[in-house]
């Protein structure tokens, strides 16, 4: 397996740091407001990787955090005249529904930031001790920059005075003006948390350093971890500065690959607030189902910035009911464990650095010669049983097909349509039972009104929209 490492910025052959095991970290969510598309695309192409590797049989602990210590917050909290654990927990079970709906699996570990002051206050006291760290008149503890010969060496960034002017924060003893917060004293009367240091809430980057050195590091390994990903916002400073706290408060570096995915952009114009298009994914959810909505995210490289508009997603989604339509040629089929020379192809695809474009072509060749073959005469047993492995492989490792082929395509009808459907085809089998058929054939016409076409299986009757 091969993956571009954004600190080397080449394709690297993967070797994790213990043979046959996998750790994974993902910056999370600060869950102040509803996820965006931002948030949607990182999770999925982390998910996939997660998949990946685990289809390569390597054993994968997946850990992704949630910050639920941070000013917007504590501003929305105060706006809303809620206690904070409201407001997160909130936003939390919220991101959550919504990955679910995208079919991105939860991780083995997801620490929140709450949970994990005893482990950053141990940090911090590291870097104090080693000459790393520094606490300030005002309370406020900032990490020493110049004391690090190695900051920058992630982001290979240059600092010219501008720069260094630009990150200012509005304290007058800092050392230097690229020291950044490791503990903020607070003074304002809003919430605090108790610390050695005094009142106050942690620096942003401390969380993730502290938690994957708590909950997901190797103690005798040149890199705490295998690999730390993100979205490509967060090199710097995020990054970066999670490196330096790792570096100089340990006798390891933090990981040994780095991974980040692309921007969104929204027709053409990167995803801001600031901008106004920032689209939230509970809004795309609304009209488009959430397999849809993954396939389409996932259709480009991860790395590569992605171009949400509505016209690429209305052909990604044709693609993907190209997947459906030769499952529900198949529908009732014995599952198949059988393997192929498509998986093996499909994976070595996924392996060359989530190769999505060589993958979704093996795909649509796959699917185009089962049809053709299909729709030639006989019975094509052999064929049928590898096509039914190639799809739940596909499933599997992408992702894509997991759901009744019928249900699949009645997205976009409300549930009590749906319920009124299914009663109504109830009424037509038992009047087809009944060898009723005026009654039958008036129930289907009532069906079809619906706007949906009924179809009549050896499993039973099934519809779909139109």
């Amino acid at each position: 397996m091969h993956l571009f490492d954004s600190v080397k910025k080449t394709k690297l052959p993967f070797e994790p740091l213990v043979p046959g095991k996998v750790t994974l970290y993902v910056c999370g969510p600060t869950v102040y407001d509803d996820a965006h598309l931002g948030h949607a695309k990182s999770a999925l192409v982390f998910d996939l990787l997660t998949r990946v590797l685990r289809a390569n049989g390597l054993d994968v602990t997946y850990a992704r955090n949630i910050t639920d210590i941070d000013d917007k917050i504590i501003k929305k909290a105060i706006e809303q005249k809620k206690d904070i654990k409201t407001i997160t927990d909130f936003y939390t079970e919220a991101f959550h529904k919504e990955m679910d709906l995208l079919g991105v699996s939860r991780p083995d570990l997801e620490p929140k930031a709450t949970e994990n002051l005893e482990a950053m206050f141990a940090m911090i006291q590291k870097l104090i001790d080693s000459g790393h760290a520094y606490k300030t008149q005002e309370g406020d503890v900032y990490f020493d920059t110049s004391s690090d010969n190695e900051y920058l060496s992630l982001s290979h960034r240059v600092q010219d005075e501008e720069d260094k002017q630009n990150r200012v924060e509005s304290s007058s003893f800092k050392k230097n003006p690229a020291d950044f917060a490791l503990w903020k004293s607070v003074k304002d009367g809003s919430v605090t948390f108790e610390s050695p240091f005094g009142a106050g809430r942690p620096g942003w980057h401390l969380e993730c350093s502290a938690m994957i050195e708590e909950h997901l590091a190797y103690k005798d390994t040149p890199y705490a971890i295998d690999i730390h990903g993100g979205g490509a916002d967060l090199l710097f400073p995020h990054h970066e500065n999670e490196a330096a706290q790792t570096r100089c408060s340990s006798d390891h570096n933090l990981a040994k690959y780095w991974i980040h995915n692309g921007f969104v952009n929204i027709d053409g114009e990167k995803m801001s607030k600031s901008l106004g298009n920032s689209f939230f994914l509970k809004d795309a959810l609304k009209e488009y189902d959430g397999e849809v909505l993954r396939f389409y995210l996932l259709s480009t490289h991860y790395r590569s910035n992605f171009n949400f508009n509505t016209e690429d997603l209305e052909a990604s989604k044709k693609r993907l009911d190209k997947i459906y339509r030769l499952k529900k040629r198949l529908f009732g089929l014995a599952n198949s464990e059988e393997q192929t020379q498509f998986q093996k192809d499909l994976l070595e695809a996924l392996s060359d650095d989530l190769n999505i474009s060589k993958a979704l072509s093996l795909i649509d060749e796959m699917i185009t010669t089962a049809n053709e073959t299909l729709d030639t005469a006989g019975k094509h047993k052999v064929l049928k049983r590898e096509t039914m492995a190639n799809l739940a492989y596909i499933e599997k490792v992408l992702g894509f097909g997991i759901k009744n082929p019928f249900e699949y395509f009645q997205f976009g009808i409300d549930t009590d349509t749906k319920e009124k459907i299914d009663s109504l085809i109830e009424q037509r089998d038992a009047a087809k039972k009944e060898k009723n058929f005026e009654l039958s054939d008036s129930l289907r016409d009532e069906i079809l009104a619906f706007g949906v076409q009924l179809m009549d299986t050896p499993a039973g009757t099934f519809w779909e929209k139109v």
